[in-house]
């Protein structure tokens, strides 16, 4: 199961994947989430902290610079510039790389076809992509099972999320699916559901305790006492894949 986690900057985006792959793991699925954004922090938000983050950023910095070994395979891309995070997903940092190598497993790859390539029986992949509709155009020759567009309820955010529909519809990349985030109340929703008449969406709403895990630098997962944000992306993460939920 491949999941690709799209939309504007600012949007969530990160915060969604995180929970994503976690809520998978915690079901007892091998999951692996794949940071993709030329601005990696999606382990941060998985409750890696920031040392760790600043450090997985680091050796993809050390490798395009020429002071560290590249990746020889792509199962040693995943080693090389990944760590086992809480609940037992596997991060690993894989942006685009500043000076590519051709053939190279780790820089001559993107990220986009590196998600088409992974596969496993019982694996789930989470890749947080960059901001923005490259991405998605970029997907096109490698089909996801599950593209997650995430919005905000904002002109803008809409707009791009909007496009980036389009896209995955004419482009036939997998299941749609919006996730709609810091809803605050039924015309946020209605402003979304004008936006994508046919698409199947996901109501986040606005919540505090996100914003202040963030601010702590601290998982919005770990978020002390109830988080409605939260608990909307579990069930969105249990939407996705059913199977993952316990009996």
């Amino acid at each position: 199961m491949k999941i690709a986690v799209v939309g504007k900057g600012g949007s969530g985006k990160t915060t969604t994947s995180a929970v994503l792959a976690r809520t998978f793991a915690r079901r007892g699925r091998s999951t692996l989430a794949l940071d993709c954004d030329s601005n990696p922090n999606l382990g941060i938000s998985l409750g890696l902290g920031e040392d760790v983050t600043e450090e997985l950023v680091a050796v993809r910095q050390a490798v395009d610079a020429g002071e560290r070994d590249h990746a020889t395979s792509l199962e040693d891309l995943v080693t090389h510039f990944g760590v086992d995070g809480p609940d037992g997903v596997r991060l690993a940092v894989v942006s685009a790389i500043d000076n590519p190598e051709p053939g190279c497993p780790c820089c001559g790859i993107s990220p986009e076809q590196l998600l088409g390539t992974i596969a496993g029986p019982d694996l789930i992949v989470v890749a947080d992509f960059e901001a923005g509709l490259g991405t998605v155009m970029r997907l096109g020759g490698q089909p996801v099972d599950i593209v997650v567009v995430v919005v905000e309820p904002t002109a803008k955010s809409l707009e791009v999320g909007r496009r980036a529909a389009e896209l995955v519809r004419e482009s036939r990349l997998g299941r749609l699916v919006v996730s709609a985030n810091r809803v605050r109340d039924a015309a946020d929703e209605e402003r979304v559901r004008s936006a994508f008449p046919d698409a199947e969406i996901h109501f986040v709403p606005e919540d505090l305790a996100i914003v202040d895990a963030e601010r702590r630098g601290e998982a919005p997962l770990d978020a002390s006492g109830p988080a409605p944000a939260v608990e909307a992306l579990v069930r969105l993460a249990e939407g996705l894949v059913p199977s993952a939920v316990t009996a």
